[in-house]
């Protein structure tokens, strides 16, 4: 309960116990002035009416000023919901636009991949002939210095003396 409702219950509470032990005194009627005429009325009850319906003005206002602050409370909430929805939207259009970009950015590092692979590859095929060619050639050359090796020892062994070799 908060601290002004429970305040207004303790003052209603002490006007009615005041006018429950002096309900006598409070119904003694009295001559009251109006501004134009004088009535035999009792002060005490009129002046008790006077702040019941002091008290009812007052607390139909509370009444009316919670209605209008839960209905604007309500409204913001709606348009608090609406923002909401609008960002997520935005956010989610950021989202499928970086995940496009990103798909782009993928195919075309992909398609240079690709590229590189096959200029790598032609390149490794040119190395493996020309390692290959060097390795034919090597092989033809030490196949004819060997044939010339030979050649000259069965030279040597039929009576000639080799001086030197090759």
């Amino acid at each position: 309960m908060q601290i002004r409702t429970l305040l207004f219950v303790i003052i209603l509470g002490a006007i009615a116990a005041l006018a429950a032990l002096n309900w006598e005194t409070f119904n003694m009627p009295t001559d009251l002035w109006l501004g134009v005429a004088t009535v035999q009325a009792p002060l005490g009850v009129v002046m008790l009416a006077l702040t019941a319906l002091l008290s009812a003005f007052f607390l139909a206002l509370l009444i009316q000023l919670q209605s209008h602050s839960l209905l604007e409370s309500r409204r913001h909430t709606k348009e608090l919901q609406l923002q909401r929805e609008r960002a997520d939207q935005a956010e989610a259009s950021r989202f499928t636009e970086l995940r496009q970009y990103v798909e782009l950015e993928m195919r075309a590092i992909d398609k240079q991949n690709l590229e590189l692979r096959g200029t790598l590859l032609d390149r490794i095929e040119r190395l493996d002939t020309g390692v290959t060619t060097a390795i034919e050639q090597s092989s033809n050359t030490v196949a004819a210095h060997i044939g010339e090796l030979e050649d000259r020892l069965e030279r040597g062994s039929s009576g000639v003396t080799p001086n030197r070799l090759a």
